[in-house]
C-alpha cells in the first residue's frame, strides 16, 4: 500500500494529547493519528450506511407513526 502525507491544522491542546499518547504508548505520532483517522472514517461509513438503510425503510413504508412513538414514550413513565 502506498502512503500519502496529509496535513491538518489542529488545536494545540489536541496536538499535546497526541504527543502524550504517543509517549505513553511508545508509538510515533503518525501511528496515533492513523489509528484515530481510520476509526473515524470507519464510523462515518457505518453511519452513512445506516442512514441509507433507514431511507430505504421509509421508501417501502416501514415506518412507525409519530403518535405511536409518542404513546410508547409516555408509557415509559408509567409504573409496571
Amino acid at each position: 500500500m502506498s502512503n500519502r502525507v496529509v496535513t491538518a491544522h489542529i488545536p494545540n491542546e489536541l496536538a499535546e494529547q497526541v504527543d502524550q499518547l504517543a509517549a505513553r504508548l511508545d508509538r510515533p505520532k503518525g501511528w496515533i493519528i492513523r489509528q484515530a483517522l481510520t476509526s473515524w472514517v470507519e464510523l462515518e461509513a457505518k453511519r452513512h450506511q445506516l442512514t441509507l438503510d433507514g431511507l430505504a425503510d421509509v421508501d417501502v413504508g416501514r415506518v412507525i407513526d409519530h403518535a405511536s412513538v409518542a404513546a410508547w414514550a409516555k408509557s415509559l413513565d408509567q409504573p409496571v
